[in-house]
């Protein structure tokens, strides 16, 4: 029976985070002219609260509605479709596979750091911030992987004035990918610190 219960319990997080993954992702927040997705929110509270598995599923989720965009659905990326129209088994793969690895190691980290941890908020903000970091490394690195010779990023180079790789990252992320690591950092992890401390208290297990 409590075992049904956990289940439950965790399908119906799974199922919350999702349709926050899905809001998010339709509708970024726009600030001070900076689109900024809150996407990786979701999915370190998920990676903290339900395991390695939960993050990857998660991870797995917001690729899949990532590489929808690409198809020109939820709310169409430029950039998605341009890299769809030039390899679109390429683009599934930098869209989905990235960020099924970030909710993993995400997951992982929190394990990991549990063990160790004795201010009982290291492992939070570290799993949290370890989310975006991850991903944004591990989407340019497909990203540039599968299409850096293309036409369409080595105009983007062009643009932007650079042609080392790492400088690449840093001016096509830029203020974006920092503000949220660092969102994800504060509001992640408080999120998932008060969800943990609630479940605990009310003996609540998932």
């Amino acid at each position: 029976m409590k075992s049904k219960k956990t289940n439950i319990l965790r399908l119906t997080l799974l199922a919350m985070l999702t349709a926050i993954i899905l809001l998010v992702t339709c509708l970024p927040l726009q600030t001070l002219g900076l689109e900024i997705s809150l996407a990786m929110v979701p999915i370190s509270v998920g990676a903290v609260l339900l395991g390695p598995s939960g993050g990857a599923i998660l991870g797995g989720i917001y690729g899949i509605f990532s590489f929808l965009q690409c198809l020109g659905f939820l709310k169409p990326s430029t950039l998605g479709i341009a890299l769809y129209a030039i390899n679109p088994g390429f683009t599934a793969v930098t869209c989905i596979v990235p960020r099924i690895l970030c909710g993993l190691l995400a997951g992982l980290i929190f394990v990991a750091i549990q063990k160790i941890d004795r201010t009982k908020w290291l492992r939070y903000t570290l799993a949290c911030l370890a989310c975006p970091l991850l991903n944004t490394l591990f989407f340019m690195s497909a990203l540039l992987f599968f299409f850096g010779q293309t036409d369409l990023i080595q105009g983007y180079m062009q643009q932007l004035g650079v042609y080392n790789p790492f400088l690449f990252v840093l001016a096509f992320v830029g203020i974006n990918g920092l503000v949220e690591a660092l969102t994800c950092f504060f509001i992640g992890a408080a999120i998932s610190k008060a969800l943990a401390v609630t479940a605990k208290k009310f003996q609540i297990t998932l």
